[in-house]
């Protein structure tokens, strides 16, 4: 259940997903053999996590980021072949992480690179992705991103998360810097709550992305645990979709 204790609107919102999150510790064998570590094969069932990815799409975030890391490349290209039509047939962009290889060849909306890979992708690679973003965790890495040309960026953490334990959160002030030293959109990672939402949005982010409170269903959407769809009211705009990326309102 969100904070407010109804639907949150997603519009500001990327979800960020991470298949393990979904129905945590409950493994369903039957499904689909996915490549593990070493020469082991893992079955792996996909369907909770598209089923729970199909309503968090119905909500109409501003876009999805398959991100997914563990997965080999094969595995990796089947379930983007999976996810792509579900977000496209509500609208919503799909940005593959990391590789640029597949996005190209399945037509994804665009891709999302750590800096540190999108430095070292030629520029005729870059120009060739319609919508380019980077993972940024200080003033330096959003200005870098900027030459680079990307159009939107996240950075993070910004709040304490349990996704990065340990570590102490980077800070709102780290925030409002890097949004007053860039004109590309930035969208805030790490601890975003619904409450938090504001916060970074008077702070000058396009933005949250968000991962686990959509992945797990808690805190963003109400129902999403069982099975229930929650549609908010902002409807696509005509046009290209993707660019809502692009903008920092």
């Amino acid at each position: 259940m969100s904070e407010a204790g109804k639907a949150v609107d997603l519009s500001r919102v990327i979800c960020v997903t991470n298949r393990r999150l979904v129905d945590e510790g409950t493994a369903q064998a039957g499904g689909e053999a996915v490549p593990g570590a070493g020469s082991a094969a893992e079955t792996e069932d996909w369907t909770p996590f598209l089923h729970r990815l199909a309503q968090v799409v119905h909500a109409r975030p501003r876009a999805v980021v398959l991100r997914e890391k563990d997965l080999p490349p094969a595995a990796y290209e089947r379930l983007a072949q999976a996810v792509l039509p579900i977000c496209h047939d509500a609208h919503v962009p799909c940005l593959l992480h990391t590789y640029a290889d597949v996005a190209q060849r399945l037509g994804a909306d665009g891709v999302h690179l750590p800096l540190a890979l999108l430095a070292q992708m030629p520029a005729a690679e870059r120009q060739c992705i319609r919508v380019l973003g980077a993972s940024c965790h200080s003033v330096a890495d959003v200005q870098a991103a900027e030459r680079l040309g990307c159009r939107y960026v996240t950075l993070g953490h910004i709040y304490t998360t349990a996704c990065k334990p340990g570590l102490p959160p980077r800070g709102r002030e780290l925030l409002r810097l890097a949004c007053a030293a860039v004109r590309l959109p930035v969208y805030a990672i790490g601890g975003i709550t619904p409450t938090r939402l504001e916060e970074i949005l008077a702070d000058g982010a396009a933005g949250a992305c968000v991962m686990s409170g959509l992945m797990r269903g808690t805190d963003w959407l109400d129902g999403m645990g069982h099975g229930e769809v929650v549609e908010n009211d902002v409807q696509p705009e005509p046009g290209d979709y993707r660019k809502s990326l692009e903008t920092r309102s």
